[in-house]
């Protein structure tokens, strides 16, 4: 399924933000202005996603793409292993932070059959626990590291932005999508 004016249109869908790049030495007032932005990513994907019609949450925005829903639940699951990592790292030396296979991830069962709700409440819950133990960090904190096979050794610091801009990332891909949805609705 492809909407708009082809290859350009599902490239900007799926990568709205560029790709990943981090703040190396971030300051303290880069770290809290990360750690601020976690408190908002729910009540935009709720907001975002209460403007769908039902139908829309189902329906993927390119051929092999995922779903609204798919994303959402998705943004569940990442959310949860990150946040497990970062425990890792604050109690491990340098921990191998296990992955996942996201795309067989999301062609289980629980992707398509639990509403969307179920993660936004797990998110919101993840989200408020998360918050906590960073707001008692201290700044050295930040500079333990982890690695993965994929990204290798990183910090903490770069752990953190990581994680606000993947679900940024995913929030802005929602909104596309649901934009391009309304264009397509308004244009026939």
């Amino acid at each position: 399924m492809m909407y708009g004016g082809g290859k350009e249109v599902v490239v900007s869908i799926r990568y709205p933000l560029g790709s990943f790049e981090p703040l190396v030495e971030p300051t303290l007032e880069d770290r809290q202005k990360f750690m601020q932005q976690i408190p908002s990513i729910v009540p935009t994907l709720r907001q975002i996603i209460m403007k769908c019609p039902l139908s829309q949450l189902h329906m993927p925005y390119r051929e092999g793409g995922w779903s609204i829903q798919q994303i959402v639940h998705h943004l569940a699951d990442n959310d949860m292993n990150a946040y497990l990592r970062f425990k890792r790292a604050l109690t491990e030396d340098e921990p191998l932070a296990s992955s996942y296979r996201e795309d067989l991830w999301a062609e289980l069962s629980d992707y398509t059959e639990v509403p969307v709700e179920n993660s936004l409440s797990l998110l919101e819950t993840l989200h408020f626990r998360f918050l906590i133990l960073l707001k008692d960090l201290h700044p050295e904190d930040f500079k333990r590291t982890m690695r993965t096979q994929v990204l290798g050794s990183f910090t903490l610091d770069i752990a953190l932005q990581r994680f606000v801009w993947h679900n940024q990332h995913h929030i802005a891909q929602i909104r596309s999508i649901a934009n391009l949805e309304t264009v397509k609705l308004h244009k026939e």
